[in-house]
């Protein structure tokens, strides 16, 4: 065999062949996962038909599974759990069309059972469908998204990006961030320093990363830029593959000040000359605080030449209000306990 002259042309070949197995793989997932979909959908069609037709009840679907998984013993799909979800599944989308909607298909079928059980608002759950499809979200990753209603956060945050981005640009980077974030898998408590946040996001990353979305990719903290004679230090740094641009996160305690604005945009305009490379787009600035006037943040921004974005960000779900009122005061525990104690001297 004829020794290799250029090992990096033989990796760069290796990867390519790599990609197109990967590929194929993902084609023939795909393929067998629509047909499976297709199957669950027919199988609702055909139960609801002869249960409307003959009256059958919900019995039947009890019977069905027991005599299908005899036949077909290795196949684990035909409990009667899992029948009666077929029947949903067809319910819910038979409206539409007699064949199973494109997206419906496109996704696993432990997805759509998520989505039917989750939203019941249509167009909603093919938004959802759309972002599953676009980022390959797990179910896990899923249900954590609609748990955390990221359809009401995603691009809502303030901006400049209209202003200083072209516009065939500045809607998909607005789409890419979101206000508020929420960082409820964190521990730490008021009060707290911004560098204990920055270090418990670190521990945190993995989380901190399917919180900020699909694309982020983690460069570095307390990244450091020498700047003439002098050096700063970026909070977090990541890069984001679809935006193919640098990301500048800065942390910050307490309400929104306009300073951070301007510091932000010295970091965005330094990133974007001494690290990011000719054919990276310009660097994005988000700042996260925890609390923001939006109309100073919006001020704040209006002259500033770096795409910035400034966002809010929540240690807890806030307690919903109807809920508020049934919980104890600290008064009332008090009271509660010091007739416990007296009740037990007597």
């Amino acid at each position: 065999m004829k020794e290799l002259d250029n090992i990096e042309d033989y990796y760069s070949f290796l990867g390519d062949i790599k990609n197109s197995i990967k590929l194929a793989q993902q084609k023939a997932f795909n393929s067998v996962n629509k047909e499976m979909i297709t199957l669950y959908f027919n199988i609702g069609s055909m139960i609801d038909k002869r249960q409307k037709e003959l009256g059958w009840g919900a019995k039947v679907i009890d019977k069905l599974s027991r005599d299908i998984s005899k036949e077909f013993p290795e196949m684990k799909s035909f409990s009667t759990r899992n029948m009666k979800r077929m029947l949903r599944f067809y319910k819910e989308y038979s409206d539409e069309s007699s064949k199973v909607p494109l997206p419906v298909a496109q996704i696993p079928w432990t997805h759509n059972i998520i989505l039917i059980e989750k939203i019941k608002d249509k167009k909603l759950r093919y938004w959802y469908i759309q972002k599953v499809l676009e980022n390959g979200w797990s179910k896990d990753v899923m249900s954590l998204m609609i748990k955390s209603e990221v359809h009401k956060r995603e691009g809502s945050l303030v901006s400049n990006f209209q202003n200083v981005l072209p516009s065939n640009e500045s809607d998909l980077v607005q789409q890419s961030f979101k206000d508020p974030y929420r960082f409820d898998f964190l521990t730490i408590t008021e009060p707290f320093r911004e560098r204990e946040l920055e270090n418990s996001l670190i521990k945190n990353m993995e989380k901190f990363l399917i919180e900020l979305g699909s694309g982020f990719a983690f460069v570095g903290r307390q990244y450091k830029l020498e700047v003439g004679d002098d050096d700063f230090y970026i909070d977090l740094l990541f890069y984001h593959l679809k935006l193919r641009c640098f990301i500048v996160v800065e942390l910050k305690k307490g309400k929104f000040k306009p300073e951070y604005s301007g510091q932000v945009n010295f970091y965005c305009s330094a990133i974007d000359s001494v690290l990011a490379q000719e054919s990276d787009n310009a660097t994005i600035g988000l700042i996260l605080c925890q609390e923001k006037n939006e109309i100073v943040a919006e001020y704040s921004l209006r002259n500033m030449s770096q795409p910035i974005g400034i966002s809010q960000y929540a240690l807890l779900e806030v307690l919903p209000k109807e809920f508020e009122s049934s919980l104890p005061s600290i008064e009332m525990i008090e009271n509660e306990l010091a007739n416990s104690l007296k009740e037990e001297d007597n």
